[in-house]
C-alpha cells in the first residue's frame, strides 16, 4: 500500500481539494479528502468552478497522467521501451500509437515488434491497425497490409483503433478495400482515426459520415471548426515539424469535450525537453481554463479510445502525476499502475535490450546517379517547404543549367532533392526544392514518410551521393555532409529507430541537427521537415521514388509541366 498527498484535481467535477490517494495492488483504493487547510497555508478549497485560478501552496497537485492522443513512436528514432523512458519524465503515462511507419517497412512483423517491445516496460502503449500500407500506389513501400491483415490486427486486444485513414479519396469514392477496413473497425467496436488536411464542407461531411471520428491534420481554426460542427473530434498537433497549437488552442474554450493533444511526430531532442505537459502550460498561459485543458490532455483520449488508463478515481488504475503547480506543469513524480516510474526529472525505467528488424536492400550510389538531364532551360516545378507545416507549395523556379544538366541554384535557394529506393536498386527520382537554405553539402534520411525510402537535399551531386551512401552503409539513419566531418546517426531498426539509450540518441541527433543548420538551413527542424517531403498524402507537391507528385491532382506529374 502506498499513500500520496496533494491537491487533487477532479477534472470531471471541476474541483480542487487537499486529499490523500491510497494505492493498493496497482489501483486507487481510496481517495480521502483532508481537513480544509488554514488560510496561512494558502491552499484552495474545493471549488466547483470553471474559472479556478491555481494558487501557490506547500502541497503539489495530483492529476491523471497525460496521454499523447496520436503519435508515431518511430519518429522519435527510439524503440517503444526507450520512448517510454523519456516520456514518463514529463508525466506521460500512455500513447495512442500508430505503427504505420514500421508497417510500411516490415509489414505485420513490424507491428508485432512494436507491441512486443512496448510490453517490456510499465508504460501504456495503445496501438492502432495501420489503414494505409502502402500509403499510396505512387511510391514503393516494403510491405502491404490488406483488409484481411487489418481485420486480424483489429481482433487483438492491444489494437484499439483503425489508425489514420489517409486515403480520403478512397473513402469519398467508396473504394472496396478502404470500406472493408472501416467495416472491420466498426465490427469490433473500435474507432477510426482520420487524416484529411484541408478537407471541408460537404466532402468533409461525407468523409466523417463514413465513420471517421478524429482528425489531427487541421492547420486552421476554420477547418477545425467545420469538422467539429460535423461531429468529428479534433486533435491539436504540436510536433517537431508540424505545429498547429497556436491556430487551434483557442477552440478549447468552446470545444474542450471534443479535442485532444498529440505530438504526431516528435524527434528525440524535443522529447527530452517536454511532451503533453508543455502544451498544457502553453494553453493555461493563454488564459484557457485549466479544467478544459486537462480534459483534452488526460480525459478525452481515455474515453474516446476506451483505454485501460486511470482517471484519478477510486477503482481506477493508479496512473497519475504529481505536478508542482497548474501553470508550468513541471512533473515531480509519475506513477503507472501504482509504480513510481519517474521522479524529479529523472526516469526510473531501466535501459533494456531490444532486437533489430529491418528491410533494406539497395546498393551504394555513384555521383552520376544524381545527374538531372534536361533539354530545356525553362522554369521547372519546385517544392516550397514551409517551416512548421507538412503542406508544401507548388512554385516554379530556375535551377542552374549546364551542358543539358540541371543543378542546384544555391543563390536562389533552389536545391536538388532526390529519393532513392531502399528496397531494390532503381533509378534515382529527382526534383527541386526551396527553403532548405543549404549553402554547401547535403542531408539525407531513411526516415521518409510514409514508405521510408531515402530522401536527400543537397547543393551538388557529390555531396548528395556521400550523404545517401552514409545512410545505405548503416542500413538506415540520418546523415549530413559538408559541415566538416561527415556525420551519420544510425537507425538499424527498420531504418527508423535505434535500440540505444534515448538520451544519448537525443544528444547525437541534436548535434547532427546543428550540423545541418551550419550548412545554412534556417528550418526549425531540417531533418523532420526533410522526412515529410516524400509524404504524398499531404498537398501540394512532393517527390516519391517514382517521381514528382501533385497532391491536388493526386497523380505523378513527371515531365507534364
Amino acid at each position: 500500500m502506498h499513500i500520496i498527498q496533494g491537491q487533487l484535481v477532479d477534472i470531471f467535477n471541476k474541483t480542487v481539494y487537499p486529499a490523500e490517494v491510497e494505492i493498493k495492488d496497482g489501483k486507487i483504493a481510496v481517495i480521502r479528502r483532508l481537513d480544509p487547510p488554514s488560510a496561512a497555508e494558502g491552499l484552495p478549497q474545493a471549488q466547483p468552478t470553471s474559472n479556478f485560478k491555481p494558487q501557490t501552496s506547500n502541497l503539489p497537485f495530483l492529476l491523471p497522467g497525460f496521454i499523447d492522443a496520436h503519435v508515431h513512436i518511430e519518429s522519435s528514432m527510439l524503440v517503444p521501451s526507450e520512448f517510454a523512458r523519456l516520456a514518463v519524465v514529463h508525466g506521460t503515462v500512455a500513447t495512442v500509437s500508430d505503427p504505420h511507419e514500421i508497417a510500411n517497412v516490415c509489414g505485420m512483423e513490424g507491428v508485432e515488434y512494436m507491441i512486443g517491445n512496448g510490453k517490456t516496460v510499465p508504460f501504456k502503449f495503445y496501438f492502432g491497425a495501420p489503414s494505409c500500407v502502402p500509403a499510396t500506389t505512387f511510391e514503393t513501400a516494403g510491405a502491404e497490409l490488406g483488409p484481411d491483415d487489418v481485420d486480424r490486427l483489429l481482433q487483438k486486444p492491444e489494437i484499439k483503433y483503425l489508425s489514420e485513414m489517409m486515403n480520403f479519396p478512397g473513402v469519398l469514392n467508396g473504394d472496396a478495400d478502404v470500406m472493408q477496413k472501416i467495416a472491420s473497425a466498426k465490427k469490433y467496436g473500435k474507432p477510426v482515426d482520420g487524416h484529411a488536411p484541408g478537407l471541408r464542407g460537404e466532402t468533409a461531411g461525407k468523409y466523417i459520415a463514413a465513420g471517421i471520428s478524429t482528425d489531427h491534420e487541421c492547420f486552421t481554426a476554420e477547418e477545425a471548426l467545420d469538422k467539429l460542427h460535423r461531429g468529428m473530434k479534433v486533435i491539436i498537433r504540436e510536433g517537431s515539424a508540424a505545429r498547429n497549437f497556436e491556430a487551434l488552442a483557442p477552440l478549447l474554450n468552446e470545444h474542450s469535450g471534443n479535442m485532444m493533444f498529440c505530438s504526431d511526430d516528435k524527434h528525440p531532442d524535443s522529447l527530452v525537453e517536454g511532451h503533453i505537459n508543455r502544451l498544457c502550460a502553453r494553453a493555461v498561459a493563454q488564459g484557457i481554463d485549466v479544467f478544459k485543458v486537462l480534459q483534452a490532455a488526460c480525459i478525452n483520449p481515455v474515453l474516446h479510445y476506451k483505454l485501460e488508463a486511470g482517471l484519478l478515481r477510486e477503482g481506477d488504475p493508479a496512473d497519475l502525476v504529481v505536478v508542482r503547480d497548474l501553470k508550468s506543469f513541471d512533473v515531480l513524480q509519475t506513477y503507472i499502475n501504482g509504480e513510481l516510474v519517474a521522479e524529479n526529472g529523472k526516469t526510473l525505467l531501466p535501459l533494456s535490450s531490444a532486437s533489430v528488424i529491418n528491410n533494406f536492400s539497395c546498393s551504394r550510389r555513384q555521383p552520376q546517379d544524381f545527374a538531372y538531364a534536361s533539354a530545356s532551360d525553362s522554369e521547372v516545378p519546385v517544392i516550397e517547404a514551409l517551416d512548421g507545416q507538412l503542406i508544401t507549395n507548388k512554385i516554379f523556379g530556375n535551377p542552374v543549367t549546364d551542358n543539358g544538366q540541371l543543378h542546384s541554384n544555391v543563390d536562389d535557394d533552389i536545391l536538388k532533392i532526390v529519393v532513392v529506393n531502399r528496397y531494390h536498386d532503381a533509378p534515382v527520382a529527382k526534383g527541386f526544392i526551396r527553403n532548405f537554405g543549404l549553402k554547401r553539402g547535403a542531408i539525407a534520411s531513411s526516415v521518409a514518410h510514409d514508405s521510408h525510402n531515402i530522401v536527400a537535399v543537397g547543393v551538388d551531386d557529390e555531396s548528395l551521393c556521400r550523404a545517401v551512401n552514409l545512410v545505405i552503409d548503416h542500413r538506415g539513419g540520418v546523415s549530413c555532409t559538408g559541415a566538416g566531418e561527415d556525420r551519420v546517426l544510425a537507425l538499424p531498426v527498420a531504418g527508423l529507430m535505434s535500440t540505444r539509450d534515448g538520451y544519448a540518441i537525443a544528444e547525437e541527433y541534436a548535434a547532427i541537427d546543428r550540423a545541418a543548420k551550419e550548412l545554412g538551413s534556417t528550418l526549425g527542424s531540417p531533418f523532420m521537415s526533410l522526412s515529410f517531403m516524400a509524404l504524398l498524402v499531404i498537398p501540394h507537391l512532393k517527390l516519391s521514388d517514382k517521381g514528382l507528385f501533385d497532391g491536388d491532382e493526386f497523380k505523378l506529374v513527371n515531365g507534364e509541366w
